[in-house]
């Protein structure tokens, strides 16, 4: 599954055009390395993303095409960062 979108699946980020954006301007690294919206994501995968002054750090748990609010929790764990986006 492409990045941007399993941002947006996994509501990590809200919708797909920020998190297309979010990756365009270098702010997400996926294994230490910055990714592209287009980068291909897989379950053990570490994520990170910087939001403002916060950084964001998750692993891929799961990949899904669609989930419910409360299955998309599921999708990846929290290794550090923010806890809580809202």
């Amino acid at each position: 599954m492409r990045l941007d979108k399993y941002l947006k699946v996994s509501r990590i980020i809200k919708r797909r055009t920020v998190a297309k954006d979010v990756c365009e301007n270098g702010r997400v690294s996926i294994n230490g390395k910055v990714a592209k919206p287009s980068t291909t994501v897989k379950e053990d995968d570490i994520i990170e993303i910087q939001f403002a002054n916060q950084l964001l750090k998750a692993k891929i748990v799961s990949i899904a095409s669609h989930v419910t609010k409360e299955d998309a929790k599921k999708m990846y764990e929290i290794l550090s960062g923010v806890e809580d986006k809202e």
